[in-house]
């Protein structure tokens, strides 16, 4: 079993903000990133944890960010939000863009949030929950390197391109879904290959095509989408609308700037945010999405997001666990390691 340490979210916050400043953030750049990657080891997602200050930094040395960029606002038109993110990391310019979309949609029922050239690396579902806190149901969509091959091919062309999406619950936790259209995230083969695990069967091939579990293989070859051509679909999607449609990187263009570096990726992103209250009446549309929730529920299958919502109520009790290793390696990075 993993050697896990338990920490409180002030002892990680100090952590990732000693490492980040050290590495030339600063401390807005820092205090956003630092407040997405505590929230995912919190909620026990570790390829989405605090394993991404490790990504962040990787990428700092690669020089594949801009570690001085001042995420603006730019001229949107209509019900658009735009944020140039000016080739920086994603999280600050996403905090930068939250109260205007949120104005734009209790406005006028919809709002649009175009982030563009961001380096992205952390899970979609923190910038959702932001969204149904604040009583909005959201959609976020956003490519990444062109690491999938579509369904019946066998080289990269897609990204792992992830969809999310929430619905605000009045006294209770959101509904939301967060996943990659590929068979698995990217971060996961990268702790399969740590751990020393096989993957999964049908998560990829290597670079002869072939089916493999090894995950250096696939990292070599190419990863697969979800569903066959049912995910591969909806990854294409995801190029056209959060790529093509906002003038941003397909996840083939962001492969060609990271040239080898293995950076996080660099592209666009697309946040759609609805107000229940101007679309129609909210409390019938929210008794609607209860008779649906308990349909679910009541005959035993599980909402998405339910593990973490659990193991965000462990952390509150037990302080947030991180592999003893992981620590270490973070740790090390720290100015007074």
């Amino acid at each position: 079993m993993t050697d896990m340490l338990h920490l409180s979210p002030e002892a990680l916050e100090s952590l990732s903000m000693r490492v980040l400043r050290h590495h030339g953030l600063d401390e807005a750049h820092a205090g956003a990133i630092t407040r997405v990657v505590i929230a995912g080891q919190r909620d026990d997602c570790q390829s989405h944890g605090v394993y991404r200050i490790l990504d962040c930094v990787r990428t700092i040395r690669a020089g594949k960010v801009n570690t001085a960029a001042q995420p603006r606002l730019v001229d949107g038109a209509g019900s658009i939000v735009r944020v140039e993110a000016d080739f920086g990391f994603a999280p600050l310019a996403f905090e930068r863009g939250l109260d205007p979309l949120t104005h734009l949609a209790r406005r006028q029922g919809i709002g649009a949030l175009v982030i563009r050239h961001c380096v992205h690396f952390s899970a979609l579902w923190p910038e959702i929950e932001a969204l149904t806190e604040r009583g909005l149901v959201a959609l976020a969509l956003t490519p990444s390197h062109a690491w999938v091959a579509p369904a019946g091919g066998r080289r990269p062309a897609l990204g792992t391109n992830p969809i999310a999406f929430g619905w605000p619950r009045s006294g209770r936790d959101p509904y939301v879904f967060d996943f990659a259209t590929s068979a698995i995230a990217r971060g996961d083969l990268e702790l399969h290959r740590r751990s020393g695990q096989p993957l999964p069967t049908g998560c990829g091939v290597d670079a002869e095509g072939r089916p493999s579990t090894d995950p250096l293989a696939v990292m070599a070859g190419a990863m697969l989408t979800f569903g066959g051509h049912k995910g591969s679909a909806l990854s294409t999607m995801v190029e056209l609308m959060a790529g093509a449609l906002i003038g941003d990187w397909l996840s083939s263009e962001s492969l060609d700037h990271d040239a080898g570096a293995k950076a996080s990726p660099c592209h666009g992103e697309l946040i759609l945010a609805f107000d229940p209250a101007v679309f129609g009446d909210s409390a019938e549309s929210q008794a609607r999405a209860e008779t649906l929730f308990e349909a679910i529920e009541s005959q035993g299958a599980r909402l998405p997001s339910q593990r973490r919502y659990a193991a965000r109520a462990r952390s509150r009790e037990q302080g947030i666990a991180v592999p003893r290793a992981l620590y270490q390696e973070i740790q090390a990075l720290a100015p007074d390691a």
